[in-house]
């Protein structure tokens, strides 16, 4: 009982703790829950890495960016959620819900298992689907337009890649009337 604890060491030590209890939350993710808040959308955490996952296969890493390091089914998640109408995000997401079993019957192996060429595989299947109304390939086909979108108008894409002009640009004469 000789030793007593000095206020300054006792503040210190006190506001260490609560930094660290502020700081621990953010080090450690909910599992389960999307990294992206949606209106109309539910997904899951699961959802989300298939999609970012399929997202990758249609635009690789290579010398550029992929689309996983872009984070574009981030993108292609907010513009099905704010652009489409009820019924194409309803058949989406059943689209969502069913790609994995669709890809199971085909390759006998999940999505996130596969290595790429059986992916594309399985891809070109589904893309050559003739039914316009499979929720599946309604998924592949809007999941496939936006993320080219999403790559087009990237910020890498647009200050790397694009040669950007200052409007109005250069004259040209020559250009036919």
């Amino acid at each position: 009982m000789d030793k007593l604890i000095k206020r300054r060491t006792a503040i210190r030590h006190l506001l260490i703790i609560a930094g660290g209890a502020m700081v621990l939350p953010a080090c450690y993710r909910n599992s389960g829950k999307a990294s992206i808040q949606l209106q109309n959308l539910t997904i899951s955490e699961d959802d989300e890495n298939l999609l970012a996952a399929l997202t990758e296969t249609l635009i690789p890493e290579t010398t550029t960016p992929g689309a996983k390091s872009l984070k574009l089914h981030l993108f292609v998640l907010k513009m099905v959620d704010d652009c489409y109408t009820t019924e194409n995000q309803k058949l989406y997401m059943e689209g969502l819900a069913g790609f994995n079993d669709f890809f199971k019957k085909q390759s006998g192996t999940s999505f996130a298992d596969a290595t790429p060429a059986k992916r594309e595989e399985v891809l070109k299947v589904i893309q050559e689907g003739k039914k316009k109304d499979d929720p599946v390939k309604k998924f592949y086909d809007i999941t496939k337009s936006k993320t080219i979108q999403g790559y087009l108008n990237s910020k890498y894409v647009m200050t790397n890649i694009v040669k950007y002009e200052l409007v109005p640009g250069r004259y040209n004469g020559y250009f036919p009337a």
